[in-house]
């Protein structure tokens, strides 16, 4: 951990602590982060917690800036990520950024978070939240489409939770998913390359940037499907297929409306979707098939940043 302050003799109460990649992702305990986020997700539908819509303002050239804040009772986050894809050319980060967190009585700024990392184990925290609480039991076998950043941390969020969970993983090809096996063993242990048959998994999660639908199966009872990586209105991960045959669900339902693309491909009537927090209270259905579409939000960046600080003071 550093001091943001260059001068030693400032007053204790005015030191921020600064966190990079490594020192956050060890403040963010995955099953902290995912009872965190329950919580929060709670409080955001009763409005004890305000997460506006996120502004968007464009970036060089096809990135963004993306700023997100979150206020509560005890704590206000601001995160501000920068998308840029170009980078993947470069070979340097699409995503870079930082959280902001402060408390809520003083306004005095408490620390500094690694952006990306926040970012990662959270929303790999709200898949696990919504298979805890729609699944309603242990999976077995799980399939991950996509092999970038936020499929690695889908993968270390599935092995503290499910260590002996079967995980097939399907990449843009054969090759790439077998090298992303390879190298991501280290993670979990029972990783395994997916051919083009779907395997009769209890959960699918779709990690990937794709504007055409990688998952278009007709909805089946008793399998949860998951999209994560379309966050964009031209983005589509969930085909209609899946879509018209399923209840579904949305972490952010207002959010949902403007960046879920799949969604809105598809036509679905926003009247019938179904907020986290509802499904939190239930009843669940589990003999209807479940779709579950996260955009984000900056109230589970709020809720990382509680767990955070609660590690921190735990030092």
């Amino acid at each position: 951990m550093t001091n943001m302050l260059a001068n030693n003799a400032a007053p204790k109460n005015l030191a921020v602590t600064v966190c990079d990649q490594a020192q956050t992702a060890a403040l963010l305990d995955f099953k902290k982060l995912v009872d965190a986020i329950a919580q929060a997700a709670t409080e955001l539908e009763a409005g004890s917690i305000l997460s506006p819509e996120r502004l968007v303002v464009p970036l060089g050239d096809g990135g963004v800036l993306l700023s997100m804040p979150a206020t509560a009772q005890d704590i206000g986050i601001h995160k501000l990520v920068n998308v840029q894809p170009g980078n993947v050319q470069r070979q340097l980060p699409t995503i870079n950024g930082t959280v902001t967190v402060c408390d809520a009585v003083t306004g005095q700024i408490k620390c500094l978070l690694d952006g990306p990392e926040v970012t990662g184990r959270r929303t790999a925290a709200v898949t696990l939240l919504a298979i805890r609480t729609l699944l309603q039991r242990e999976p077995k076998q799980i399939l991950l489409f996509g092999t970038g950043a936020q499929a690695r941390h889908h993968i270390q969020a599935i092995n503290a939770l499910y260590p002996q969970c079967k995980l097939w993983v399907r990449g843009i090809d054969a090759q790439a998913t077998a090298d992303f096996c390879n190298n991501n063993r280290d993670l979990h242990e029972h990783l395994q390359p997916c051919g083009d048959s779907i395997p009769d998994v209890d959960v699918v999660i779709t990690v990937t940037t794709s504007t055409e639908p990688v998952y278009n199966e007709p909805a089946k009872p008793g399998r949860l499907i998951i999209g994560v990586g379309a966050f964009k209105p031209e983005m589509a991960e969930l085909g209609k297929v899946t879509l018209d045959g399923s209840v579904l669900y949305a972490d952010d339902t207002a959010g949902a409306q403007h960046e879920a693309g799949d969604l809105l491909r598809a036509g679905v009537d926003w009247s019938q979707v179904r907020s986290l927090a509802a499904a939190i209270r239930g009843p669940i259905d589990s003999s209807r098939p479940a779709v579950f579409k996260s955009v984000g939000t900056a109230a589970w960046d709020l809720a990382a940043s509680r767990v955070a600080l609660h590690a921190l003071a735990s030092q």
